[in-house]
């Protein structure tokens, strides 16, 4: 049996936070939540997920910050992270991107396309994961 993928999703807007809740749990992906960025940042520690889902405007800590600190985490780095928020400016946007987004997608969002964008960067993810992996029946050789 294949192992869930696990999506961190750090959200104070318990409405967005459910909605994605639910959306992504039919997709076959296992929810962990957060509501503020050091409880996030926490849980992505401990839960080690396959790919976070953030808002920006964050309580305790905003997200551009949280994304930092995950970057610079060696626990945490690789973790893909995909930007939610209402912040539409391109300045917005370079900033997620020079911190570590892997995606940006702003509010108002189609719930089909995040579950998409979700989906092609865990593919992307896969294969870069992939080439530095070699393959003999049931033995796996990682690279790292």
């Amino acid at each position: 049996m294949l192992e869930k993928k696990k999506i961190l999703i750090i959200e104070d807007d318990k409405n967005i936070q459910k909605l994605l809740h639910i959306n992504l749990s039919q997709e076959g992906f296992q929810i962990i939540e957060a509501f503020d960025g050091i409880q996030g940042l926490t849980k992505a520690e401990e839960s080690k997920p396959d790919l976070i889902v953030m808002d920006i405007n964050l309580p305790k800590m905003k997200g551009i910050e949280v994304c930092r600190q995950l970057k610079i985490n060696r626990l945490t780095s690789k973790i893909p992270v995909i930007m939610l928020t209402v912040k539409k400016d391109e300045i917005d946007r370079v900033l997620g991107f020079e911190v570590g987004a892997d995606d940006y997608v702003t509010k108002p969002f189609s719930v089909r396309e995040l579950i998409l964008r979700v989906q092609a960067v865990l593919r992307r993810r896969k294969e870069e994961g992939n080439e530095a992996r070699l393959f003999a029946g049931e033995i796996t050789l990682d690279e790292s």
